[in-house]
């Protein structure tokens, strides 16, 4: 796996593309338009469309939003960007959500196995479980710069050797989630963001600052989709 580690390392800080919306609807709508556009490419060049997903509230309106669009969804397969070790079923789960807004369309969810009672094995297990790149993978942003579950301070920042590992415990919760390395294996990252919260953390992502957790992901192509709020003219 230390290969792993000289690929990411050696890649450059990725350019963002910005779209700003006027509101959340008219964000999250874009948003689920895109991601089932990009869909519809990945599956008529490869049969398959491999998707990793971010939680959040924004992130459920455009997932309610993109299910009820037409998309092949025999031949999409969902994947966790991160997930909080918590019991099946709990609201906080982020897979709790996806299972709801998914429940009407034939999708493959493959979820973090964060109720392991080897959770060091439950990471290798679904690393294992990982496509070798995705089509698209979906990111949100915390005001405080972190992105998926690579949150500011914690040790997970530095792991390079792994696609999936522990961070936390964080707002109650310990956390799995894909590290760097398994962000930079993306053809297309998508950044969901809303609220003024998020605003000073998404300058410095646009500017691929390295001070916060978000400004170190590197991939192929980087678009960010957000509200007026968060993205001020």
């Amino acid at each position: 796996m230390r290969s792993l580690a000289v690929t990411w390392k050696s890649r450059r800080s990725v350019h963002h593309e910005l779209l700003r919306y006027g509101n959340v609807d008219a964000l999250t709508s874009a948003a689920a338009d895109y991601v089932a556009e990009i869909a519809h490419v990945a599956i008529a060049a490869n049969g398959t469309f491999r998707l990793a997903v971010s939680g959040g509230t924004t992130p459920l309106v455009m997932f309610n939003k993109l299910a009820a669009l037409d998309v092949p969804w025999e031949n999409v397969v969902i994947y966790q960007v991160d997930e909080r070790v918590a019991p099946l079923a709990d609201p906080a789960r982020n897979l709790t959500n996806l299972q709801v807004s998914f429940a009407n369309v034939p999708v493959s969810i493959k979820a973090m196995p964060v109720n392991n009672d080897d959770l060091e094995a439950g990471t290798q297990q679904y690393g294992r479980e990982l496509p070798s790149r995705f089509d698209l993978i979906h990111l949100g942003l915390g005001s405080d710069g972190h992105t998926a579950s690579l949150l500011p301070g914690d040790s997970v920042l530095d792991v390079d050797d792994r696609l999936v590992a522990l961070s936390g415990p964080y707002q109650g919760h310990q956390r799995m989630t894909l590290t760097y390395p398994a962000l930079a294996q993306s053809d297309q990252i998508l950044w969901l963001i809303a609220g003024g919260d998020k605003a000073s953390s998404l300058s410095l992502l646009m500017r691929a600052d390295p001070s916060i957790p978000a400004g170190r992901v590197v991939g192929a192509q980087s678009l960010i989709m957000a509200d007026a709020a968060a993205a001020p003219q």
